[in-house]
């Protein structure tokens, strides 16, 4: 790639909180353990209501069931659901202690916190945005990037938020691929341009994105421009010049392709000497074939009764 496109290489370095596994259960176990401690737990209540004591003080059957509540609470705190497509980042008492993956009903340490992060593949599909090639034209483009987080400490920790994160900087990605490349390479075929190298700067864009978003633990996995064209203010005279082009393109093709039928005419007559043509003779033979070839309208041809010279 060219020079203009290595900007990115100021981007911030990975932090090194990255993810790792969380220490989980299944949850399911747990909770038929709890129902059956609740059902416990009422019957004690029960029991302790029944004696006759009761009006005095609490008896201990009441204190235990009690506790037994409470733990059973405690232990049911830690029961945390994870969806498919989704992650939760737990933290003790303010400390990364890792990330749960496995989905289902999973259970963890019920002091902890449990971030919910959504794993799922997501698209953001920038606003159409008025910059500068780097031909100084103004032109109008839009992108979308499709991206997925890929470590959840990293896109917890590093940054305050990750998906406002990650739309922030496609967006300056988009806008410095636009700046760095024209938006046509002016029949310069060795030149990178916006319009006639799409796979090239859709790869480059790729690039630049993912080292924008990689603090932030999110993996790019498809970019590509969904719009690009000449702002309204210069669209009509980049038409007027790009028909221009094509005409004299055109024009020089059917040239081209004139002068080479020509070429073979006169060879074919020579070869099978059929008629023999001094110098001058060959100059209106070709003027006249030209003419034919390279005229825009139908040609209508003139009997000559006499020779060449009169």
């Amino acid at each position: 790639m060219s020079a203009p496109a290595q900007a990115t290489s100021s981007a911030p370095s990975r932090p090194h909180l990255t993810e790792r596994r969380a220490t989980s259960l299944n949850g399911w176990p747990v909770l038929i353990c709890g129902l059956l401690g609740i059902a416990v737990a009422v019957a004690l209540f029960v029991r302790s209501g029944n004696e006759a004591d009761w009006q005095r003080a609490p008896s201990a059957v009441f204190w235990i069931a009690l506790v037994l509540m409470v733990l059973i609470a405690l232990l049911l705190v830690g029961l945390t659901p994870v969806a498919p497509g989704q992650a939760r980042v737990v933290q003790l008492l303010g400390r990364y202690t890792g990330t749960v993956r496995e989905d289902g009903l999973r259970w963890v340490n019920p002091l902890t916190t449990r971030k919910r992060i959504s794993t799922r593949i997501r698209n953001h599909e920038t606003e159409t945005s008025k910059v500068n090639d780097a031909a100084g034209n103004p032109i109008e483009i839009a992108a979308v990037v499709v991206w997925q987080v890929t470590d959840t400490a990293m896109a917890t920790f590093a940054v305050d938020d990750y998906v406002e994160f990650v739309l922030v900087q496609t967006e300056s990605a988009v806008r410095h691929i636009a700046n760095s490349y024209p938006y046509d390479n002016n029949a310069d075929a060795a030149r990178i341009s916006l319009r006639d190298n799409a796979e090239e700067i859709t790869a480059e864009l790729s690039h630049e994105v993912a080292q924008r978003v990689a603090p932030a633990g999110v993996d790019i996995l498809e970019s590509r421009l969904t719009r690009l064209a000449y702002a309204p203010e210069i669209a009509q005279a980049m038409l007027r010049r790009q028909q221009a082009e094509a005409v004299v393109a055109a024009r020089a093709r059917i040239v081209e392709g004139a002068v080479g039928m020509v070429e073979q005419a006169l060879a074919k007559l020579e070869e099978g000497e059929m008629v023999t043509l001094d110098d001058e003779r060959k100059a209106a033979m070709v003027s006249n074939l030209l003419v034919v070839l390279c005229s825009e309208q139908n040609t209508q041809p003139v009997v000559n009764a006499g020779s060449l010279y009169t």
